[in-house]
């Protein structure tokens, strides 16, 4: 029997009445909690001993069970996903997820039904054949320019490198010519920033100098229910030390001399000018069709096109603006400011007003109700082999 087959038997012997939601204890497991709840669905906690107390002490009451282990990586263990699979488990995948568990055993080993797409998480890995730059280019999106070597360079330049302690992080740096690159590249090296391993994997693109949107989706796997996909809002992030260094005056950053990290810390709610929306609309409904035909069944649940507004600098008249896209979240994306910042949210509970007057609710507070929504939906009309993998 394929995985496939295994994973769609799974969600049909289902308790439909006791369907229970479970997430990784980490990267938007408080998200993931507060939505199920808010909307009646049980909910099951995985943590690792040591990364625990933000769940089971701070947020207890959050998660009705919690499975503690040794490691994520655990999670993969035949008594471990019995467990999940006896509490009518659909799991929610977050990057942690995808990091800790490792793709394949997440595509051959973790046998609990998964809201969503499972395949197409390992496109977020820029080392991948059919990565999130891939797709982009298959969809037609703009990005920034990628230069293939640091010779190339001929414009300010983003150098992506995976931090050489923290899988989850990267710390980037900046540079103007081949000269300015290796420079810095070697400092960092130096520093124990980086390693060589991970500077030959960097991607080397244009700085686009504009402003930052990460716009957030979701993609329905219930068309004709609901709409193909809907936004959800923007947001934008913190780095820790980026930000830091940016709140001093000129004269003061350039008196210290760290290695500047951008490791994400925290978000924040942004709103754009209508003018320019349809901008992010037309990049995710070419995302969604894309996803569709090359990771079938596609791009299901939230996710993220994170990219900034700005001119075209090879266009000497700078009449029109372009949203480019430089990073995909194929997965919830973590933006937790959106719920109370964002205006789509009371749109979308007009929008869905009928059907979560059918269920006993009236309104969407956060992204993360909407895959709620769309579980609690297919459990009703015994589809829920429909939206998982």
């Amino acid at each position: 029997m394929s995985f496939e087959k295994e994973i769609e038997n799974i969600a049909s012997d289902y308790d439909s009445e006791r369907v229970t939601i479970g997430v990784l204890g980490s990267h938007s497991a408080e998200e993931v909690g507060i939505a199920a709840k808010s909307l009646g669905l049980p909910t099951v906690i995985v943590c690792q001993k040591g990364r625990e107390e933000l769940y089971t002490k701070y947020n207890r009451r959050l998660f009705d069970n919690v499975l503690l282990l040794e490691r994520f990586s655990d999670i993969v263990n035949e008594d471990v996903m019995e467990k999940l699979r006896k509490l009518n488990t659909v799991f929610i995948p977050n990057r942690s997820f995808s990091v800790y568990i490792g793709y394949d055993n997440i595509e051959r080993k973790f046998l609990v039904p998964i809201y969503g797409n499972r395949w197409i998480l390992r496109a977020e890995e820029r080392t991948e054949v059919k990565s999130q730059y891939w797709l982009l280019e298959k969809a037609g999106i703009k990005t920034p320019k990628r230069f293939d070597s640091p010779d190339a360079i001929d414009r300010l330049a983003i150098v992506k490198v995976q931090q050489r302690l923290k899988p989850l992080e990267r710390a980037f740096f900046y540079a103007s010519s081949g000269e300015e690159y290796r420079r810095k590249a070697e400092e960092m090296i130096r520093r124990g920033v980086i390693d060589e391993d991970g500077l030959l994997k960097a991607r080397i693109e244009e700085y686009v100098l504009g402003q930052k949107f990460n716009a957030n989706f979701q993609g329905w796997a219930l068309n004709g229910d609901f709409d193909d996909f809907d936004f959800v809002g923007f947001d934008d992030r913190k780095q820790t030390n980026l930000h830091g260094l940016l709140s001093l005056l000129a004269k003061d950053q350039l008196a210290i001399d760290v290695p500047i990290k951008n490791e994400e810390i925290g978000h924040y709610g942004l709103t754009m000018r209508e003018s320019q929306k349809p901008l992010v609309y037309e990049a995710a409904e070419a995302f969604r069709m894309t996803c569709r035909r090359e990771f079938p069944p596609g791009m299901i649940g939230l996710f993220a096109l994170q990219g900034a507004v700005a001119y075209d600098p090879d266009d000497p008249e700078q009449r029109r603006l372009a949203f480019y896209v430089f990073d995909v979240s194929p997965r919830i994306p973590g933006c937790p400011c959106v719920g109370p910042t964002s205006p789509e949210m009371r749109r979308l509970s007009l929008k869905y007003m009928d059907v979560l007057r059918s269920f006993g609710h009236d309104r969407i507070e956060t992204p993360m109700d909407l895959p709620m929504l769309e579980i609690i939906y297919a459990i009703k009309y015994g589809r829920l082999r429909e939206i998982v993998t």
